[in-house]
């Protein structure tokens, strides 16, 4: 903890006590260095792939993945190319704009965007591949495009749609069978992944989709009471199971019910323990870093969370404020680690940052 209070301290990036963390031109062309430098680096990787033969077995990253190869593994490239899209899309002024563009054509070239679709069904034992969490990071990537009135946005989406399609043909083949939710703090979690899955599926007016979510939302999750968050993190968490839950259930309840069944959810001692800054040991240690990230997907639940809820409501304030401690504690710690963290933070503070 003292280790974090000085990298706070002398941090470059300080930001006051009173001060609201916002999502400068500056703060923004520094984050978007991590993916820049990380989206053409193929090693080291870990690829998760399963290899059915020896051929396979000469397969590098790029092979497998012609645009989703860097950043040490699929998901961290696709929410980094997600992060770039987003702040090109919302700050086209910054000094490298002309830099994330062409990072970004490079990758969404037809050619190689038609082969990571194809990756779903060339080999074997791949329905499972970033099941869910790639997929969710893919659909945020695609919601972005799909709502950017740019012509390199429409020409990029277009790219994008063979992927797209696979997808989100495997996700609804996968979720009538999903009996249960997967509650862990790390990537497969269910509940992160149907937000964003949501999302899409608004976005993109696609109702059978949204409803199929809607649907296995309240059949996982309806019914949970004086969840067991008190028990949170374990110790490489970079979600917290039940700030996941909540800030699904959010997008599935008018707020009439969502108030009763959030009142209904979150004990005090439950409430006291997610609003802690987690301790993080060793920033460069590949797992424990997660725990810098906990501190931003925390700030984005708790700021949707407190969107959703009257004015009159006791969290509402309380989760704003929170979520300004969260984001204040994980800026700095997000630049003073190694390649464990930079090649995936830096997505995840852009999108707690945003409002």
């Amino acid at each position: 903890m003292k280790n974090s209070l000085l990298a706070f301290i002398f941090s470059p990036f300080l930001i006051c006590a009173q001060e609201i963390p916002k999502l400068t031109d500056e703060m923004a062309v520094k984050l978007s260095e991590k993916p820049l430098h990380c989206i053409n680096q193929e090693y080291p990787n870990k690829t998760a792939h399963i290899i059915n033969n020896g051929k396979e077995v000469a397969l590098s990253p790029k092979d497998l993945h012609p645009s989703f190869y860097g950043c040490f593994d699929w998901h961290s490239s696709v929410h980094g190319h997600w992060m770039l899209v987003r702040l090109l899309k919302t700050k086209p002024g910054l000094s490298h704009a002309k830099d994330i563009e062409n990072i970004l054509s490079n990758s969404f070239q037809k050619e190689n965007l038609q082969s990571e679709a194809d990756y779903f069904t060339k080999y074997q034992l791949t329905t499972t591949f970033e099941r869910t969490y790639g997929w969710a990071w893919l659909l945020k990537m695609d919601e972005e495009l799909a709502t950017w009135d740019d012509p390199r946005a429409k020409a990029w989406h277009q790219n994008l749609k063979p992927l797209t399609d696979q997808i989100l043909q495997s996700w609804k083949v996968y979720l009538p069978k999903q009996t249960y939710p997967n509650r862990t703090g790390v990537h497969p979690n269910t509940a992160f992944a149907m937000a964003f899955a949501i999302d899409w599926a608004r976005a993109n007016k696609d109702r059978g989709f949204e409803n199929q979510l809607i649907e296995k939302a309240k059949y996982f999750y309806l019914n949970d009471q004086k969840t067991p968050a008190y028990l949170e993190p374990d110790g490489s968490d970079f979600f917290s199971p039940s700030l996941e839950i909540a800030d699904l259930m959010r997008r599935v309840l008018p707020q009439k019910e969502y108030v009763k069944w959030l009142n209904n959810f979150y004990e005090k001692r439950s409430l006291e323990n997610i609003e802690k800054i987690p301790v993080v040991s060793d920033l460069s240690d590949y797992q424990t870093v997660h725990l810098v990230g906990l501190s931003f997907s925390k700030a984005w639940c708790m700021k949707g969370i407190a969107q959703s809820l009257p004015e009159n409501h006791p969290l509402k304030k309380d989760f704003r404020k929170t979520a300004d401690k969260f984001l204040a504690n994980g800026l700095p710690l997000l630049f003073q680690g190694n390649y464990g963290g930079d090649h995936w933070l830096a997505s995840f503070a852009v999108y707690a940052l945003e409002d």
